[in-house]
């Protein structure tokens, strides 16, 4: 354990965010999505999974310690629904009011098409997956810099 550090925080998952370097995508999904063949093919070849947790108590843990890239106009980009791309989801609101609290910023996703998504996962650093079962639960969060004055 560490002080002032989420535990939801495993040894393996602050790797991966320290790893990361300013413009690297966290690829961070829900439990449906193909996370280890995707993760196959990142940066980092690393699959992160977070069992029986839900995606907005795991975003505010990443979120407590991962800088959001602020030199990009999409810091966050979402999978939209295939039945109705206009619709967001309770799971990505939920998500999202995370990463704003984060911020202290509104922060506008960019939404991708589902295959759209999966190849810019596939380009990321590293997959989180989450236990939580509702869909489009997918989210690129792009790191930004910290102590730039």
């Amino acid at each position: 354990m560490l002080k002032s550090i989420d535990p939801i925080l495993t040894p393996d998952l602050l790797w991966l965010l320290a790893a990361m370097g300013h413009g690297d995508d966290l690829v961070f999904v829900d439990a449906n999505h193909p996370a280890a063949r995707i993760a196959a093919a990142t940066s980092s070849q690393r699959l992160i999974q977070l069992p029986g947790m839900t995606m907005q108590t795991a975003a505010r843990a990443i979120m407590s310690v991962y800088p959001l890239d602020d030199f990009d106009p999409d810091p966050v980009r979402v999978m939209m629904p295939v039945d109705d791309p206009d619709r967001v989801p309770e799971v990505q609101r939920a998500v999202l009011a995370e990463i704003e609290r984060a911020a202290g910023r509104a922060v506008v996703p960019g939404k991708l098409a589902r295959s759209d998504f999966y190849h810019a996962a596939a380009a990321g650093f590293g997959v989180v997956q989450v236990g939580d079962s509702r869909g489009y639960g997918c989210f690129l969060i792009r790191k930004g810099v910290i102590g730039i004055s």
